[in-house]
């Protein structure tokens, strides 16, 4: 056992390495910079600077950004990075310091994804598909791009978490189900965004109870780490903000909303010896999990619509517009095809081989015999990544993002399909790789044809690093820019923003869209009410094909009171206040 442990502990730690090593090679300019690759991830970096320059713990308010905003983040996805940080500044100094933390962190993470899932695949096929499935979890776009070096948001930890959660639940015994327990909360403490897969884990718990295959005690172990976990989680990592009346994070309102559902599961457990047949316990389940959502939703009503307070023009100018916010009916084929292809895949591979263990099972006449290394009283396992394959690819469906997870929970039934390959020939086994190697999804799809899209008025982009290294050459001050470009000015200057890619951030977004799109002379009034410094003007600006429009007037580097102090190689151009063209400090 421990033999086997270090074995796949290894195989994990080489892929990662050599990946890593690869990325980090072709990427060394940009993390010398500090350039990181989303601009969540130069948020992520931003919030941990303030924390370790003195902000307190649980002041997660980005002060810099509209005012003061409250990030729907949590410290909890800031304590790795932070960690590095201040073990080498000392000898290393900040900026080398925070480009170690940067490019080491998400390698970090993706080593346990892939150990983890090496681990889920051994449980559920034996020797045989193992080490396969971690290969195939190493290329498994588009999951691996969320541990490339710089991707130090919260999503790399989010999936270890759940690959975490499933590996504890699949172990079938009450430690790796109060593991898996506490493995949920913690990730509903990171954020929201795979809750719908840890209800899905949760459910095929509770059936398995059901059905009389788990144990009451598994069931009370899974309830009381998710709670215990959940309280403990209240105490160390709720916010100053954590009153913020929305569903969108770790807030109050989500918090109650967990707690229902955890408690009704625990009450299920303590019913265990009273309810014996599978008629009642299944009454039961309906009954208690009924209660337990409708008491969440009286609680939390805002839980229904996560993001039921953005402006729904907003929401159509800015979110439905963020790449992995997008649906596979919305976004381009190409990227639809990219992000889809593989969990398809996957799907298909994991319903075959429940099928194929239906027929073992049905052939041989007991439960217990074995097939290709493999018992099938394992089917329970191939159900639980079925379910979340299922509800992944629903995810995806509405927004790619889903396609993260799915990506790596296709890999133990991906790597079972080319096990079985072997047994017929290099022909079936050079087909089932093609198949199961993820990173060919996004090549293929490069044939298939792309939106051309509307001529740009204006020229360069207001995010770029020039544009930034410009700008902080220039006296701080408040800039208006494009929505995206925030993060990266106050990751990269000391500069103030009215806007930034978050949606908490309502009043700012609606401003920066109304003031682009604004006639000129109204935007000049706007700018000079919002005490703004600075104007960036480059390519794609909201408003830029209406005659009159600032962002028309921006993009000719004229605007009343304004003026250009910077053009960029690339043709984006800053303009500044006139009383500060000559370079005095803002007042």
């Amino acid at each position: 056992m421990a033999r086997r442990l270090r074995s796949d502990t290894l195989i994990a730690a080489v892929l990662a390495l050599l990946l890593g090593h690869v990325w980090t090679i072709r990427a060394s300019s940009d993390l010398g910079q500090l350039r990181l690759p989303d601009t969540d991830d130069v948020m992520r970096l931003a919030q941990i600077r303030d924390w370790l320059a003195g902000q307190p713990f649980g002041d997660l308010r980005q002060h810099r950004l509209a005012g003061g905003l409250p990030m729907h983040w949590t410290r909890l996805a800031d304590l790795g990075p932070a960690a590095i940080i201040v073990a080498l500044r000392p000898l290393l100094g900040s900026h080398t310091a925070e480009v170690i933390a940067v490019t080491v962190w998400p390698i970090v993470l993706f080593a346990v994804a892939l150990r983890l899932v090496i681990r889920i695949a051994r449980r559920m096929g034996g020797e045989r598909v193992a080490a396969t499935a971690g290969v195939i979890a190493a290329l498994a776009y588009p999951a691996t791009t969320v541990f490339l070096p710089g991707r130090i948001d919260h999503h790399g930890l989010q999936l270890v978490l759940l690959l975490a959660g499933v590996a504890g639940l699949l172990a079938r015994d009450a430690r790796g189900a109060a593991f898996a327990g506490g493995c949920t909360a913690a990730s509903l403490i990171v954020g929201l965004e795979t809750a719908p897969l840890l209800a899905l884990a949760g459910l095929w718990l509770v059936a398995g109870w059901a059905r009389h295959r788990v144990a009451g005690a598994t069931l009370a172990a899974f309830a009381l780490g998710l709670l215990l976990t959940l309280i403990v989680g209240r105490a160390l990592f709720a916010s100053d903000d954590f009153a913020y009346p929305a569903c969108d994070g770790f807030t109050r309102i989500a918090w109650r909303a967990f707690l229902a559902p955890a408690g009704a599961v625990l009450l299920l457990a303590l019913l265990d010896r009273l309810l014996t047949g599978h008629r009642l316990r299944w009454i039961a389940v309906v009954a208690l999990g009924g209660g337990a959502v409708a008491l969440g939703l009286a609680l939390s009503p805002q839980c229904l619509h996560p993001y039921g307070a953005v402006d729904p023009r907003i929401a159509a100018l800015w979110l439905h517009q963020v790449g992995e916010a997008q649906s596979i009916r919305s976004a381009p084929v190409a990227t639809s095809f990219g992000y889809a292809g593989l969990p398809l895949v996957g799907f298909a591979a994991t319903l075959w081989q429940m099928a194929h263990r239906r027929r073992l099972a049905s052939h041989r006449g007991t439960p217990g015999d074995t097939a290709s290394g493999m018992a099938a009283e394992t089917r329970p396992g191939w159900e639980l990544i079925a379910l979340l394959l299922a509800g992944a690819l629903a995810i995806t469906a509405v927004q790619l993002r889903g396609a993260y997870p799915a990506a790596l929970l296709a890999a133990p039934a991906l790597a079972a399909m080319v096990a079985a390959a072997r047994d017929r020939g290099p022909a079936a086994l050079v087909a089932s790789w093609l198949a199961a190697a993820g990173i060919l999804y996004p090549l293929a799809a490069r044939v298939l044809p792309s939106p051309t899209g509307e001529a740009s008025v204006g020229r360069g982009d207001c995010g770029a690093p020039a544009m930034i290294a410009t700008l902080d050459r220039l006296p701080p001050g408040r800039v208006i820019a494009p929505v995206d470009a925030g993060a990266r000015i106050i990751g990269g200057t000391a500069d103030t923003v009215l806007a930034a890619p978050y949606h908490r951030d309502g009043a700012g977004l609606r401003a920066v869209y109304a003031f682009y799109a604004a006639p000129a002379g109204v935007a000049a009034a706007t700018a000079d009410r919002l005490g703004a410094h600075y104007l960036l003007a480059c390519a794609a600006l909201p408003g830029a094909h209406r005659r009159g429009s600032a962002a028309a007037a921006l993009a000719r580097g004229t605007l009343p009171g304004f003026a250009t102090v910077a053009v960029l190689p690339d043709g984006a151009r800053i303009l500044a206040r006139n009383r500060l063209s000559g370079g005095a400090p803002p007042a």
